[in-house]
């Protein structure tokens, strides 16, 4: 048996966009979403009431006017990871929940880092937002091993292109530091450690991999695939992609103990036909 999740970020998804992305979440095979750039608009809150229609457990925070965050929705039993509690800042930008296993108890969280420019305002709110998380995660530290999946907004710092001069130096100790400071192995570099992928371009030849999947040593021993899934952002025959971001899969020779009954939540979300009236 394996446990399989994926995070994919949605691009605060209007309601015909979300409606779209559910089908195509509803047939993914991972038992856990990790779902990056929701907003409390009518898209986010119609993939959060479609998939708790169908009996998924779905984690999404109470998002500010205007803010941006993250969504968790799992066929598994969850329970709430105690991080959601712990961040104080923009807290709507991670949660996480906790899966058990017939090998103990696994944490998962998901984060969407705030982006910047090259404002005072915008880059003060990166770095605080960064220590904030970063004091969270000291401050939940335990034995449980931690999968932290989402969109880091941020590069490694051998990152090919190298994009020099973009990202600035506490950005890069951000992604140093999941390793450094917190114990947490970059998976995809943990099994590709040469191959050059990118969740989001704005040219086929400027691409970014800003989509990340860190965990805990012991998950490296149990870590079976770590896979970038670039069909989200390519063309349909419509002209529409489902995101500008490609999702990435993870795999682990783990065995979750407590599946939920759900549902097809694209058959869930569907509205009902109105009753016909005689007038």
């Amino acid at each position: 048996m394996s446990l399989s999740l994926i995070t994919v970020n949605v691009g605060a998804p209007s309601l015909d966009r979300a409606q779209r992305q559910l089908r195509w979440l509803a047939a993914r095979p991972e038992e856990v979403l990790v779902l990056t750039e929701t907003k409390a608009t009518a898209g986010s809150q119609f993939l959060a009431e479609a998939f708790t229609t169908a009996g998924y457990a779905v984690t999404f925070p109470e998002h500010a006017p205007g803010e941006l965050g993250m969504m968790i929705v799992s066929k598994l039993a969850t329970t709430p990871d105690p991080l959601g509690t712990a961040l104080d800042y923009l807290p709507a930008r991670a949660a996480g929940v906790v899966l058990d296993t017939t090998d103990g108890p696994l944490r998962v969280v998901g984060t969407y880092v705030p982006s910047r420019d090259a404002t005072a305002e915008k880059t003060e709110r990166k770095k605080t937002w960064i220590q904030r998380f970063g004091r969270a995660l000291d401050a939940t530290t335990s034995e449980v091993p931690l999968l932290l999946l989402g969109d880091l907004n941020v590069l490694e710092p051998s990152h090919t292109p190298a994009h020099r001069g973009q990202f600035a130096p506490f950005e890069y100790a951000f992604y140093s530091g999941l390793t450094d400071r917190h114990g947490l192995l970059d998976l995809f570099r943990h099994l590709h450690p040469d191959r050059v992928e990118h969740s989001w371009a704005r040219r086929a030849d400027l691409g970014y991999r800003y989509d990340h999947a860190h965990g805990s040593r012991a998950l490296s021993e149990v870590l079976t695939g770590c896979e970038y899934v670039h069909e989200t952002r390519e063309l349909t025959a419509d002209g529409n992609r489902l995101t500008d971001h490609s999702g990435l899969a993870v795999r682990l020779a783990l065995t979750a103990t407590a599946s939920l009954l759900t549902s097809d939540p694209a058959t869930a979300a569907t509205p009902a036909e109105p009753e016909p009236t005689l007038f």
